[in-house]
């Protein structure tokens, strides 16, 4: 595994950070938040497109909601049609998740709620007979549940097609972000927790088999954050912030058996970093992510091979 090349993207706010990356129509998008601080009130978020594979990169988009920070922003393609979904947090109410969807990501339409009050939509991924995400639920007696929605014919995603799908899909600890993959009948849910509420911090993998209503738990042997997990030449991977030693965000294999996470690289970053996006194409692995290694949180882009 090798880094092939890294540049910074994005720093024009104070604080930008918390990103995802797809690529749609042959161009990549970028999506991040922008504030002035890593929590405040006046979180944007800013879409980013590269029509060179990467080298440059301009904005062609701005949500914001006013009063509101909004947060996290994820992207997924649909369709014709690219979605932003991301969760509004205003003072003293829960968290509402919501999205927006577009079909040339320049023109958005109105956002729209989606999922239970005070739940946090944290990414939606396409399974074989829908689109499934993990919501979770802040507190001491959170819990995180697994939304669906069926795919539909050639029509776009609203919020009602969203439904509740498993009531509590885990409730071990403060368990939060997520990312899930989904072969064939099989789907992994790769589970972050923090020592918040009580000391288990400890990541977790989920594995359950259509129509994903059971699953199975293995607690891995490190804490995690902001994972985005894939697959390459049948290994589980996944690129995730490490808190051990110095805080950084890490290309790591995760096995399945034994919830071992092995690092096989870091990527120039420390302080307040992570949340990566990534695009898989054969042996090259593309990743947006945020770092605070160089002074001001910015936005960077790197460009890995696998090997």
């Amino acid at each position: 595994m090798k880094i092939l090349s890294v540049q910074k993207i994005w720093d024009r706010a104070e604080h930008n950070a918390f990103t995802d990356l797809v690529r749609c129509r042959g161009q990549l998008y970028c999506v991040l938040r922008e504030g002035d601080t890593h929590v405040s009130q006046d979180g944007a978020l800013r879409l980013l497109c590269s029509a060179d594979e990467g080298l440059s990169w301009h904005s062609v988009a701005r949500l914001a909601i006013e009063g509101g920070d909004l947060r996290d922003g994820k992207l997924l393609v649909a369709g014709d049609r690219l979605y932003i979904f991301s969760a509004v947090l205003r003072s003293e109410q829960p968290c509402r998740s919501l999205f927006w969807s577009s079909a040339d990501a320049i023109h958005w339409d109105e956002a729209e709620l989606l999922a239970d009050d005070g739940y946090w939509l944290w990414r939606v991924s396409r399974g074989a007979d829908g689109y499934y995400g993990v919501g979770y639920r802040p507190g001491p007696g959170g819990d995180v549940r697994l939304y669906r929605a069926p795919l539909g014919e050639g029509q776009p995603l609203s919020a009602q097609d969203f439904c509740v799908w498993v009531e509590c899909l885990s409730n071990q600890g403060y368990v939060n972000e997520s990312s899930m993959l989904f072969e064939d009948n099989a789907a992994l849910c790769l589970l972050r927790r923090d020592p918040v509420w009580d000391e288990r911090k400890l990541g977790l993998l989920g594995k359950s088999t259509a129509p994903y209503k059971d699953w199975q738990w293995l607690e891995l042997d490190c804490r995690i954050g902001g994972p985005v997990a894939f697959r390459w030449r049948g290994q589980l991977m996944a690129v995730v912030r490490l808190y051990d030693d110095k805080v950084r965000t890490a290309l790591v294999e995760i096995c399945e058996t034994t919830g071992h996470v092995c690092e096989l690289l870091s990527l120039p970053s420390g302080g307040d970093t992570s949340y990566a996006g990534v695009v898989l194409e054969q042996d090259t692995l593309l990743v947006s992510y945020y770092s605070t290694h160089e002074g001001k949180t910015a936005v960077y882009f790197a460009r890995l091979k696998l090997e």
